[in-house]
């Protein structure tokens, strides 16, 4: 493959910038040419360095120019929705496999405009406490969990019925015609609402944990899904660039309603968060409160 065709397939995947955007990196490009040629008497030596940048450069533009405002909907969509979910499913299976012992915990950062930042504490098994945003979650264990943070004092600390809940999930399907058949069955009256599903692959994909093979499929089912368009030009919520999947709002929705949004690293295509929520650190450690 020569620089052309890594040209060609990314702006495929990511899409060119704007004239606007280019002309000050072409600017930059055209004074460095200048000046190379300038120190450089050799002419078919400078003309094969010339090419390699200008394939370079244009490489960059194409991933990193930004729109002209940052955000949902800058910028005019090129990517693919299929082809860049295909491409994190791909990233995701490549993933080492590393499951946690039952009695860690995942804990997770995320961040939001503004610099506001979110941190949680879950049990792997879902027998111990866990710490949600700074709340204390009673574990459970022989079918009860505490309460805590209640608004009746009497009932702090009181046990209540319950199922424990594992935050590393090994019960998912591992194929993209199983994972899109579960996707529909816990849609129950909601099938069809396209947004309603993403919300769901969202919430698989945020403060949860797959198997890769698993974590592989949900985004392989995410691709059949009709009606999926791509931006090329958003950031999540911690401000990193990336490419975005809109998951459409089903036609009689809510006015107030708005369509999900996937933001997936353009080049890795690892999954990053939301334009509101970006996950920074997702990892296991063993007690509450401990930061990798």
């Amino acid at each position: 493959m020569d620089d052309l065709d890594l040209i060609r397939e990314r702006a495929d995947t990511i899409g060119f910038a704007s004239a606007e955007h280019l002309a000050p990196a072409r600017d930059r490009l055209l004074a460095a040419a200048r000046g190379e040629r300038r120190r450089r008497p050799g002419r078919f030596f400078w003309a094969a360095g010339a090419s390699i940048g200008l394939a370079a450069a244009i490489t960059a533009v194409v991933a990193l120019a930004p729109a002209d405002q940052v955000g949902v909907g800058a910028g005019v969509a090129h990517a693919d929705p299929v082809k860049v979910l295909t491409a994190a499913a791909s990233t995701a299976l490549k993933e080492p496999a590393k499951p946690p012992r039952p009695d860690q915990f995942l804990y997770v950062r995320t961040e939001e405009p503004e610099h506001h930042v979110r941190e949680v504490w879950f049990s792997v098994d879902g027998t111990r406490d866990s710490l949600i945003a700074g709340f204390k979650e009673g574990g459970c264990r022989n079918g009860k969990a505490p309460m805590y943070g209640t608004n009746d004092p009497r009932k702090e600390g009181m046990l209540q019925d319950c199922t424990p809940r594992s935050v590393y999930r090994t019960d998912l399907p591992t194929t993209a015609d199983a994972m899109l058949a579960y996707l529909e069955a816990g849609a129950g009256d909601r099938k069809g609402d396209v947004n309603s599903m993403g919300k769901d692959v969202y919430g698989l994909a945020y403060e949860q944990v797959l198997p890769p093979a698993s974590y592989a499929a949900l985004f392989e089912a995410a691709a059949r899904v009709p009606g999926l368009t791509a931006l090329d030009h958003v950031t999540d919520g911690a401000g990193r660039p990336g490419v975005g999947i809109t998951w459409p709002v089903s036609p009689g929705s809510s006015p107030k309603a708005k369509p999900v949004v996937l933001v997936f690293d353009a080049t890795t295509y690892q999954f990053l968060g939301t334009p509101e929520s970006a996950v920074t650190v997702k990892t296991f450690v063993d007690e509450v409160g401990q930061r990798p």
